[in-house]
């Protein structure tokens, strides 16, 4: 029987502040505002993914980095 994910609390904050460096893929969809398969995919380019044993963690600080190649400059 699959277990339901808990919600974290403050998750941006937590990010910001360091405490929490990796997030799961529901997390991370959330926290970037985009849908569920666009970030996998984000994840996936910007080389962001941790797999541990059956569990996939991204690297946020990869995936700013990441973003900020699609910065517009004008």
């Amino acid at each position: 029987m699959p277990r339901s994910r808990t919600v974290v609390p403050q998750l941006e904050e937590k990010i910001s502040k360091g405490q929490k460096k990796f997030v799961r893929y529901a997390e991370g969809a959330e926290l970037y505002s985009v849908g569920l398969h666009t970030f996998q995919e984000m994840a996936k380019e910007a080389g962001a993914i941790y797999r541990v044993k059956r569990c996939v963690l991204v690297n946020t600080q990869k995936i700013d980095e990441y973003l900020e190649n699609f910065c517009d400059a004008n």
